[in-house]
């Protein structure tokens, strides 16, 4: 038994809500999908999202990768040695790593399928439910209190807020801690309120917004990114200065990263995105990586659709973190490019009791 062809399908699908971060504002997923297909015609399916703030690669330049280098690479090899063809596309170029991931988990999806067990199982796990946080996009008060009440009442029992996207504004911290200070309010005491920066602040900006929300008595779980990727300089000092755990995000793509992240105690936690790192397999090694020097996890994904987010979800499953992981960016489709996969019910993520991720890609 062979690989048989590897094939590519870009996908553009709205989004309910704009999905507004320090960075960008989204309103679609713009994503490729990769198909690997063995000679029965069992197909395997992964995820390359678009991220140009984040990743800096393409729906082009994924496709191109998988057409050019990746696919030739993997057709005419056993779908079963799932180890030896994980090396293989580690090795068939540098970078890329959106490109590898979708590589990687349709390789895992199509291993599974051809055991006839979920992809959770061929991760080591038995769960088919795992809680998600969601995620508040960006905005001003009213709206995010609005937002706030509205996901509790949905049964979400932590929140994700984007902060950091207050260039324009005279005290950006100072509205920050008045936009949590409301989501406060609506929330109820019970929540859990998280933060994402996405890079948004500089380090004395970072500190003066968390102490403030920490002296206004808001009961932050945790504070993600809050200084741009590159500055771990500036990671470390505010991590030395805020009793707020810090989750390194858009800082750690892979081993090298996190190892300097570690030394530096730059970080208390880690968000760990097949798309950052280059799939399941870089992504089980940085999971280990940390908890073997007690630094937190948390898995994440980019916008992506019920492809990758599925995929993520069942290293959840099968793996644990040690915090609530942020698995909510399906909820935020308009409609979806296949048919079958997870489904939310209320704040959990419900995988499909079915071989592989359980779906298959729409006409």
């Amino acid at each position: 038994m062979t690989i048989a062809r590897v094939r590519t399908h870009r996908v553009s699908v709205p989004l309910h809500t704009p999905f507004v971060t320090a960075l960008r504002t989204a309103t679609s997923v713009e994503s490729l999908l990769v198909e690997v297909v063995d000679a029965d015609g069992r197909a395997g399916f992964g995820e390359a999202p678009q991220v140009w703030k984040v990743t800096g690669e393409s729906v082009a330049g994924a496709e191109a990768c998988v057409e050019q280098l990746l696919g030739p690479a993997l057709t005419g090899r056993d779908p079963d040695d799932l180890a030896a063809n994980l090396r293989a596309v580690r090795a068939a170029a540098a970078g890329n790593f959106a490109a590898k991931a979708a590589a990687d988990t349709a390789l895992h999806d199509l291993a599974a399928r051809r055991l006839g067990i979920p992809l959770v199982r061929l991760l080591g796990g038995a769960r088919l439910r795992v809680p998600t946080d969601v995620t508040l996009p960006a905005g001003g008060p009213d709206e995010l209190g609005v937002a706030a009440r509205a996901r509790v009442a949905e049964g979400f029992a932590v929140l994700k807020v984007k902060v950091g996207k207050g260039a324009g504004e005279r005290d950006p911290a100072a509205a920050d801690i008045a936009r949590i200070a409301r989501i406060r309010a609506e929330a109820g005491p019970d929540a859990r309120i998280r933060l994402d920066a996405n890079q948004g602040w500089t380090p004395r900006a970072a500190v003066r917004a968390i102490r403030g929300m920490q002296d206004a008595g808001l009961d932050i779980e945790l504070v993600e990114q809050p200084v741009p990727a590159a500055d771990l300089d500036g990671l470390a000092w505010v991590s030395a200065r805020v009793d707020v755990p810090i989750l390194a995000d858009e800082a750690v793509f892979g081993v090298r990263d996190l190892t300097e992240v570690i030394r530096r105690r730059a970080a208390d936690m880690v968000n760990v995105k097949l798309a950052k790192c280059g799939g399941l397999g870089p992504a089980r090694t940085l999971l280990e990586l940390a908890a073997a020097h007690d630094v937190g996890t948390m898995v994440g994904s980019m916008m992506e659709t019920e492809v990758g987010v599925g995929a993520a979800a069942s290293l959840v499953a099968a793996l644990g973190t040690t915090v609530v992981s942020d698995l909510d960016a399906a909820w935020f489709l308009g409609a979806s490019p296949v048919t079958g996969g997870l489904r939310y019910d209320g704040a959990e993520v419900v995988l499909p009791d079915a071989p592989g991720l359980g779906l298959t890609l729409k006409e």
